[in-house]
């Protein structure tokens, strides 16, 4: 199978997993799971077989800056949504990623990238305004989620047509900021309110850490264990990330 049509077949099939996830168990959760890397992981691994291990291992740094990016999206979005409807709260997070972004793009070294994105993480869980809203999952409509999983599909094409112009680092970096999120706070903010948004962007921030250690994986493995055992690594190292997440969020759940 080539990588074009591994694109086009993958891509759809995980997005399509993520939102009926997010339809079934809510808000948060939709958040929480759209935090893996489903779309740059993808992207990462169709990078590395297009244009090799040393491509690959630079645009993981991309990615590894890009969590810190997506923060900053969470954090202005969500202090945006306040006050403001959501298409100026979704303009000033996207605001908040590009300066978060450009600022760890030219100034962050490698090494520090991984504990600065967990710091980072943690501040925006505790920046993120708190409010409860009811755990009905409001009836969608039929196109929503075909909707998703071709603009997934046509951001995973693009980019890795892309990538020999942006270079790698710039790749994985772009390849971060927060669509399917983006997707769920938005409708989230405008039908539920702005409650229901906060809790999209705070299962993303928690989904994230799962994120990071993906990356982190493919950062210090790729070059040494090949596309193979590097993503098999990485997958893992998610999972168990994510299911870390997962019993603290019901833990803190069931303690109120």
């Amino acid at each position: 199978m080539s990588t074009l049509a591994l694109k086009i077949f993958l891509t759809p099939v995980l997005i399509c997993a993520a939102s009926l996830a997010g339809r079934r168990w809510g808000e948060t959760i939709g958040g929480w799971v759209v935090g893996l890397p489903l779309t740059s992981g993808p992207v990462a691994f169709f990078l590395a077989l297009d244009y090799g291990t040393e491509f690959a291992w630079h645009s993981a740094e991309g990615s590894l800056g890009g969590v810190a990016a997506q923060a900053g999206f969470c954090v202005a979005y969500g202090w945006a949504a306040k006050r403001l409807r959501w298409p100026f709260a979704l303009a000033i997070g996207t605001i908040g990623f590009a300066l978060v972004a450009a600022a760890l793009q030219w100034a962050a070294p490698a090494p520090l990238l991984v504990p600065l994105d967990a710091l980072i993480l943690l501040l925006g869980l505790r920046l993120i305004p708190r409010a409860e809203v009811s755990a009905s999952v409001e009836t969608l409509p039929r196109w929503d989620i075909p909707a998703r999983m071709v603009v997934a599909t046509s951001l995973v094409v693009v980019i890795t047509a892309a990538a020999p112009v942006l270079g790698a680092r710039m790749s994985g970096l772009i390849a971060t900021f927060p669509v399917f999120a983006t997707v769920l706070a938005v409708f989230a903010h405008n039908t539920q309110g702005k409650a229901a948004a906060w809790q999209v962007l705070r299962g993303l921030l928690l989904g994230l850490f799962a994120f990071t250690g993906f990356f982190a994986v493919i950062e210090f493995s790729i070059v040494a264990t090949g596309t193979a055992l590097a993503f098999a690594g990485a997958i893992l190292c998610a999972l168990v990330i994510q299911a870390v997440t997962l019993w603290t969020m019901r833990a803190r759940r069931a303690s109120g």
